[in-house]
């Protein structure tokens, strides 16, 4: 399995974007070369509602498919995020 750089963002997609490889939980990832971007599908923004506070891993982590590396605080529930690829985290959005 190779190894990616991950940029995790979680950004606020409306839209299906063909661009993207998407998880059954509702997590994102866009590839670029060694890297991918890492976000949650509008599905589960309407599902949890005004985001109050999100966790993120701090970069240097390594992170598994399939693992939960974060979570999202809403009005109406807390949902772990989960990695739909596997790699080391380069970057975070501090503006969430």
């Amino acid at each position: 399995m190779q190894c990616l750089g991950l940029v995790v963002v979680i950004l606020w997609w409306h839209v299906v974007v063909k661009d993207l490889k998407y998880a059954d939980s509702d997590e994102w990832a866009k590839v670029d070369g060694n890297s991918a971007t890492i976000g949650i599908t509008d599905h589960a923004q309407d599902h949890l509602g005004d985001v109050v506070y999100v966790e993120l891993p701090e970069v240097g982590v390594s992170v598994s498919q399939g693992g939960s590396f974060g979570a999202v605080e809403s009005v109406k529930a807390t949902s772990d995020v989960d990695s739909p690829v596997s790699g080391k985290v380069v970057e975070v959005n501090e503006e969430l």
